[in-house]
């Protein structure tokens, strides 16, 4: 079976999260991924450890398959030339240096656009190109507090409880918009740059709590591990642990209480709708906690699964990667390393029938690929001991 982005050539200058999970995801796909790091120091998620295998960071290695890495001084009049010969023959630039330092460099989209028109570069910042905030850097928890996901998470009386989402979320949507730009491009042959930002994404998060404000104009406020629309919807202690229940719609809070031993609940009119129910949450909520205290998550799960409640056992990391369902579903991968003993990573959620992702390349080296791509390139082996002189690569 043939790779849904083969032929694809992205050139990375990303580093941390946001851009390297996208890459990665591309890379998956099929594309070619050739990562551009500091000539001195690398990207930096490489020392964020413990722990680490094989002398790199379980961070590093989470956001790295499938690629190639090369070292270059983008600072150097040499390094800015190779990178524009790389440039010329890719297809996509994914960046996430600050608002218009490429430009300063020399380096930006309209910059290169001119040896290669064609051209698709994301840009990742922390707010975005434009605006008041475009030369403030933005870190994932930076953009959690204001965005104001923190000020919904954690409990209604404790203190607001970061979610470490909003890397992710933009790699995800930077990925959406790669994938789109290249279908315009077929269509249109014309290249475009992405602008995207870990604020607006994170706004874009919050779904129907921002639609809640935006309708109502009342200022969402914590509820812990309750839901703001539906009821019952949260955390409940069974005898031997934590159990989440969700039950979406009034046929199945019918089909819950005969589970519960109560089926005269669904009947009050206290609680028959769920607007009902919204209104007479803490009453109804008490009694759902004392009757779900009567058996096992286990005795509970199998009770629920058989009349279709949504529901299940909070499961530690351990746990989760321990269910069939994940292990049945590939979410546990294998791969030969180098240096990296027995490395096991997180697997790939796309399932596709036709172009399956695949594993082809292990995290990379600092550096492993660098001579390789540069006689791809053209270059001859006496210039690149040459350029290692003199600190190019």
């Amino acid at each position: 079976m043939g790779l849904a982005l083969e032929g694809i050539k992205i050139i990375d200058l990303s580093r941390v999260l946001a851009g390297p999970f996208c890459t990665m995801i591309l890379g998956d796909l099929g594309a070619e991924i050739i990562k551009i790091e500091h000539h001195e120091s690398g990207d930096e998620t490489r020392s964020w450890g413990p722990p680490f295998n094989g002398g790199e960071s379980a961070y590093y290695l989470c956001a790295n398959r499938n690629k190639q890495s090369i070292t270059l001084n983008l600072k150097s009049e040499k390094g800015k030339e190779i990178f524009t010969k790389l440039v010329s023959s890719g297809d996509v630039v994914v960046q996430n240096f600050k608002t218009g330092t490429l430009d300063k460099m020399g380096m930006g989209f309209e910059q290169l656009k001119t040896s290669n028109p064609k051209l698709i570069m994301a840009s990742i910042t922390g707010f975005g190109s434009t605006g008041p905030y475009k030369d403030l850097p933005g870190y994932d928890f930076i953009i959690q507090a204001m965005s104001g996901l923190m000020s919904i998470t954690g409990e209604k009386e404790g203190s607001p409880v970061k979610v470490a989402i909003a890397d992710v979320l933009t790699g995800l949507y930077t990925c959406i918009g790669i994938l789109t730009a290249l279908y315009h491009r077929e269509r249109t042959g014309e290249g475009q740059e992405i602008d995207i930002s870990l604020m607006h994404c994170q706004v874009s998060s919050l779904i129907n709590v921002a639609s809640n404000y935006l309708c109502s104009g009342v200022d969402p406020v914590r509820m812990g591990n309750q839901h703001p629309n539906i009821v019952p919807y949260q955390v409940f202690s069974a005898k031997d642990g934590a159990l989440v229940v969700a039950v979406g719609n009034d046929n199945q809070f019918r089909r819950f209480t005969k589970i519960l031993e109560r089926p005269d609940l669904a009947n009050m009119k206290e609680f028959s709708t769920n607007e009902a129910r919204i209104r007479n949450k803490k009453q109804l909520v008490t009694i759902c906690e004392e009757l779900l205290m009567m058996k096992t998550r286990k005795e509970w799960k199998e009770q629920f699964d058989r009349e279709g409640i949504p529901s299940g056992p909070i499961n530690t990391i351990k746990e989760m990667f321990e269910n069939p369902q994940v292990k049945e579903r590939d979410m546990v991968i294998e791969m030969d390393h180098p240096t990296a003993k027995n490395l096991r990573l997180t697997g790939s959620p796309l399932k596709l029938s036709k172009t399956p992702v695949t594993m082809r390349k292990y995290p990379p080296l600092y550096g492993e690929h660098t001579d390789s791509v540069l006689l791809q390139m053209g270059y001859r082996k006496e210039e690149i001991e040459d350029f290692k002189l003199n600190k190019i690569i």
